[in-house]
């Protein structure tokens, strides 16, 4: 099974992204480690990328399909989702006739859905764990009283300099205005499942099995 989850940044994509990951065995696509990864890893497309990235410029379309249509024919797992792309009409269309090239194909596209308001609040009081990028929140789930991670241990937490109200209101922006018309796209072909983004973990996380089992 092959899904997207599309929601504006902060509305937990990579949360539940990991424990579809946990739970499911799926592998998770998400452009920003594959961007990572290929710039630190030698190979002629990873030189290609840190010379784009230490310009300052954007990587293109072609490139992160390149990284994708590399995962898909190497990496093994129930399924991949995709988290962080496709951001654009354009960037689907050319994901859905990569898929099709591959011989797979594209099965769900869950919706997180966020009040903006409410997801500023949530996201100027976030921080994770600098080790294992753990998410805690100061007044949904706060670092553990002992200073320590549940999930590593770590005792070392940060919150991003972009995770502001200023900051993120540009960010929501940017995301309603080249995101937002993917929304049609998948619901005219019949994918996409709307889902609380802001419910509790485990609530967005059984609307979510509850979406793909259907």
């Amino acid at each position: 099974m092959n899904i997207i989850l599309l929601g504006p940044p902060g509305a937990g994509k990579g949360t539940q992204a990991r424990h579809l990951v946990d739970a499911r065995g799926m592998v998770q696509l998400s452009t920003g480690d594959m961007l990572r990864e290929a710039k630190d890893s030698g190979t002629e497309m990873g030189k290609v990328v840190a010379e784009i990235m230490a310009r300052g410029e954007l990587v293109t379309d072609e490139i992160v399909i390149g990284l994708i249509r590399e995962k898909l024919e190497t990496v093994n797992g129930n399924g991949f989702i995709f988290d962080g792309f496709p951001r654009t009409l354009g960037q689907a269309d050319a994901l859905g006739s990569l898929l099709a090239e591959e011989g797979q194909s594209l099965d769900a596209v869950i919706e997180m859905e966020v009040d903006d308001d409410a997801l500023v609040q949530r996201i100027t009081a976030r921080s994770t764990c600098a080790n294992c990028g753990e998410v805690y929140n100061d007044i949904t789930k706060p670092v553990p009283a002992d200073g320590k991670c549940t999930a590593c241990g770590g005792t070392e937490f940060k919150r991003r300099a972009d995770d502001n109200e200023d900051s993120l209101k540009t960010r929501l922006m940017e995301y309603y205005k080249k995101t937002s018309p993917l929304i049609g796209y998948y619901y005219a072909k019949d994918m996409l499942t709307k889902v609380d983004g802001l419910g509790e973990i485990g609530e967005v996380q059984q609307a979510i099995s509850k979406a793909l089992d259907n």
